[in-house]
């Protein structure tokens, strides 16, 4: 317990800090690690490397992810904005640097090769661009002489061009989902719904015709014809765990699976320690996503309330996207399960992304608003 006639930053931050949610977090990371030992060394043996190279790199990453994180949750909102925009700067170049100099795989360039690690700069423009989105609708709304959205279109527009130049349609579509619940809450029109619905209808139908890849994804899906080894096997080893699993060690999926430690951990979870374990695993996510959204219920301040639903949602999202395509429900796209997935840009971003959301709920003196979860109503700063 920390004293309350202690001011240091340490004991401000324990006591104004959400400690369910950082604790659901951490569980979360935690079980990350614990999954990388199940799904990454059969990968590992696969191509030839030590049977613990991906697990040991996943540790290395996982340091600065958690530098990042709680680094970040010691900003004030006002800092969190500032980050944010240096962020979103910094990997909007190197997007536009992966086109040009990115490692090509698959047909896709989105990566860079740095000093030997490999970098995708789309995953650290999400938490940045959900940020600055959010407070640029605030601003619309606060103040009526700075067209905020029509800077957030102009910003969703680049980023959107340079995702589709990689091509990167899974995360494409994510950052439309988020950008849409975002200014869906910040009080769009009836006309504007109707405009962007149809536009992303002719995006979708335009991704389709002239995308043989996205129209080869989705003819898959819907026939169930061609090549759906994967997202085939993922499904049938979800199945094959039954409610307990097949035991640690056990499961067969990640010896036949290419990207078992990346794009599938769910369904290794499932197969080696059964439907119960996702299930808990299912209801850590769905604990961080609710805490989130009712920090923003209760929030008066529009900037915060956009920033904290925005972030919850693109982690929602992602999460439900990578485990619908485990469970063979939508097309193969390729996401990461956040802190779950072998990935250390993924991993970094989140714990930016995860870091901003905790210094956002912060509790924050002067500005009052009712308190979430039974915690008693106290006086809170605003967000300027």
């Amino acid at each position: 317990m920390v004293s309350r006639t202690d001011r240091s930053i340490m004991a401000e931050w324990w006591r104004t800090i959400d400690r369910q949610l950082l604790a659901a977090i951490l569980l979360l990371i935690l079980s990350g690690m614990l999954l990388s030992f199940a799904a990454s060394p059969s990968v590992a043996e696969r191509i030839g490397a030590d049977p613990f190279h991906f697990i040991k790199r996943h540790a290395i990453y996982l340091f600065p992810a958690l530098c990042v994180l709680f680094a970040t949750s010691f900003l004030t909102p006002k800092q969190v904005r500032r980050v944010s925009l240096l962020v979103l700067g910094v990997a909007i170049l190197l997007m536009i640097a992966t086109l040009f100099v990115g490692t090509e795989v698959k047909g896709s360039r989105r990566w860079l090769s740095i000093l030997g690690f490999t970098l995708q700069p789309s995953e650290f423009m999400k938490p940045g661009f959900v940020i600055i989105t959010a407070w640029l609708f605030a601003e619309n709304s606060r103040r009526p002489d700075i067209p905020g959205n029509l800077f957030s279109i102009i910003l969703f527009a680049i980023v959107a061009a340079l995702l589709v130049a990689q091509p990167d349609f899974g995360q494409t579509l994510l950052i439309a989902v988020v950008w849409g619940a975002l200014f869906f809450m910040a009080g769009m029109p009836w006309l504007w719904i109707i405009a962007l619905g149809l536009i992303g209808v002719g995006g979708l139908v335009a991704a389709y015709m002239f995308f043989p890849h996205v129209a080869g994804r989705i003819d898959r899906f819907v026939t169930g014809e061609g090549d759906n080894f994967q997202v085939e096997t993922a499904r049938e080893a979800i199945i094959n765990g039954g409610w307990l699993g097949q035991g640690p060690g056990e499961g067969t999926v990640k010896r036949i699976i290419p990207d078992s430690h990346a794009d599938f951990p769910f369904a290794v979870a499932a197969e080696e320690f059964g439907i119960l374990a996702c299930l808990l695993l299912v209801a850590i996510f769905a604990f961080i996503v609710i805490r989130g959204l009712n920090h923003a219920l209760y929030e008066k301040d529009s900037y915060v309330r956009h920033a904290t639903s925005g972030l919850v949602t693109l982690f929602a999202m992602q999460s439900i996207i990578n485990m619908m395509v485990n469970l063979q429900l939508m097309p193969a796209k390729g996401m990461t399960l956040p802190f779950i997935s072998y990935g250390g840009s993924s991993l970094i971003s989140m714990g930016f992304a995860m870091g901003a959301l905790l210094a956002l709920t912060r509790q924050r003196p002067e500005t009052r608003r009712l308190a979430p979860y039974g915690f008693s109503v106290r006086n809170y700063t605003p967000a300027e």
